[in-house]
């Protein structure tokens, strides 16, 4: 069985560290695990309404996209100790309209990344909750805030080292997704 895996990015500008991370994360991904990115830059922000019988396009893609993979990656950066405004309607399009919430039951992975020492880590705690409340199993360990991010780069590559980190995030994420899949 071929498991599809989610890649969310709350950044949204073009050179985002958070995407280069997320990136680095689908390369380690194994061959027989599907990426599928969903995006949450074009989404009008949540109106119930706009939660009609034809609710806007954007929100459509979104809520199949999701309904689509077996879990989800999350990258984002930190935002006034919270996350992106982008992210956070993402998860309350895909949260709605009551009883449809597409998030449930799916586990998912929490990756922060800053260019600050802290690594993200009221972000990634805030978005935890979120995801708690629309019922997202997360991986608790090992947890994920990359602080200083451009001392972890080569030009735009993310150093072996923390790669390395990578691999063991990516591994005990896909062990915990595994739980929920079988």
């Amino acid at each position: 069985m071929t498991l599809k895996i989610g890649i969310m990015v709350g950044s949204l500008r073009k050179g985002s560290f958070n995407r280069l991370v997320a990136q680095t994360f689908e390369k380690l991904l194994p061959h027989e695990v599907e990426p599928v990115w969903i995006e949450v830059g074009d989404l009008p922000l949540y109106n119930e309404d706009l939660d009609t019988d034809n609710p806007p396009m954007a929100w459509q893609n979104l809520r199949r996209a999701v309904q689509s993979v077996d879990g989800v990656m999350f990258f984002t950066p930190e935002y006034n100790r919270s996350v992106p405004a982008a992210l956070k309607n993402a998860i309350d399009v895909g949260s709605q309209p009551m009883g449809q919430n597409v998030w449930d039951g799916k586990p998912a992975l929490v990756v922060t990344v800053s260019p600050g020492g802290i690594g993200g880590f009221g972000a990634n705690h805030h978005l935890r909750q979120s995801l708690t409340f629309v019922n997202m199993p997360v991986l608790q360990q090992p947890e994920a805030y990359i602080g200083n991010i451009t001392q972890h780069m080569d030009g735009d590559q993310i150093d072996e080292a923390t790669q390395k980190f990578f691999k063991q995030i990516v591994g005990a994420y896909l062990t915990f997704l595994q739980r929920f899949t079988n």
